[in-house]
């Protein structure tokens, strides 16, 4: 269990990001590849990366280099997933060649003791951490970046529930829902983990990380002198997204004003009320978005909380700029 103890001043730096963080998301998609959990969620991500990671010769490299690199057990170096990761993959990959060769030996040593690889020691010369970035590179580009698109819709709509619920209860209700693997017994955060420690927070508050590929139980840097950060399973679809059926289905006035009110995030009820029409009639829009890939559904209490997808605001993007009379 690890333990994350919070002060008032932590309480107000406590923070979500916008984006999947593409070095954790990297991180736990290797994570995947090594478990059968949560091999039912992805089974389609399962299969076809596979597949492609054949196709681009890369299934050595994965094996060889990045799985030793990421096992999945209590520990691998914090290095790995820099903060910088936040602004974008270059950002964090940059950031992970330039770390001090200090702090690569001090990680490094603690990775030897729980099962490094046995050329752990040389991630401390620069020209091995580049080389580690270039595979970590392509492999991104062949497993993760292929599904941005759904993790971001499920990172959206991931956020639009926690800034709902964090409008309505503040942090302390924030934390209270992060459950189920989350427990929050003010002013600690209880943490299904696969070891026992502890972290203060110390008044830097906590960067929460709703991942894609996360699964089962959050994950935390290791060096709790590093800026706390807890990476999560983000809340998966209370259906999940097809975007086979033609985007025909979408055509009427009502359902379009549907698809605009779901912009900022809206529950069944309210978009009935917004649209003068009954649940059931909402519903009945509200699924065909869906299976068209606009909009995700989340559970939310004991409703469910509509959000659009990347393809969603890209498609109401162009319907205003189309609306724009053109001076």
């Amino acid at each position: 269990m690890l333990h994350i103890r919070f002060t008032e001043a932590d309480l107000a730096r406590t923070r979500l990001v916008s984006e999947p963080d593409p070095l954790w998301e990297t991180a736990m998609s290797l994570h995947r590849l090594q478990t059968q959990q949560g091999r039912s969620a992805h089974a389609e991500w399962y299969r076809t990366t596979r597949a492609r990671l054949a196709d681009q010769g890369l299934e050595g490299a994965v094996r060889h280099l990045l799985l030793p690199l990421f096992p999945r057990s209590a520990y691998f170096p914090d290095f790995l997933t820099p903060a910088e990761g936040t602004e974008g993959l270059a950002a964090g990959l940059a950031a992970l060649v330039d770390t001090p060769a200090d702090r690569v030996r001090r990680e490094v040593a603690r990775f030897v003791s729980v099962g490094a690889p046995p050329w752990a020691p040389r991630l401390a010369e620069r020209a091995t951490r580049q080389e580690v970035a270039q595979v970590l590179r392509r492999y991104h580009e062949t497993a993760v970046a292929p599904y941005r698109e759904r993790a971001l819709a499920l990172v959206e709509a991931d956020r639009s529930l926690r800034g709902r619920t964090l409008l309505a209860d503040g942090v302390d209700g924030l934390l209270r829902g992060l459950g189920p693997q989350m427990r929050w017994e003010a002013p600690v955060l209880h943490v299904h983990y696969p070891e026992e420690r502890d972290l203060d927070l110390g008044g830097r508050g906590l960067t929460l990380v709703p991942s894609y590929f996360c699964w089962s139980y959050p994950i935390a840097l290791a060096d709790s002198a590093l800026p706390p950060v807890l990476v999560y399973p983000v809340l998966r679809e209370a259906r999940p997204i097809t975007v086979g059926r033609p985007l025909g289905v979408l055509l009427g006035r009502t359902r379009a004003q549907v698809l605009r009110g779901i912009a900022p995030g809206a529950t069944t009820g309210e978009l009935a009320r917004q649209a003068g029409v009954s649940a059931p009639t909402v519903s009945q829009h509200v699924s065909a978005l869906r299976d068209a890939g606009l909009i995700s559904s989340l559970r939310y209490g004991a409703g469910v909380l509509h959000t659009l997808t990347p393809l969603g605001e890209a498609l109401l993007r162009g319907a205003a700029r189309r609306a724009t009379p053109v001076p």
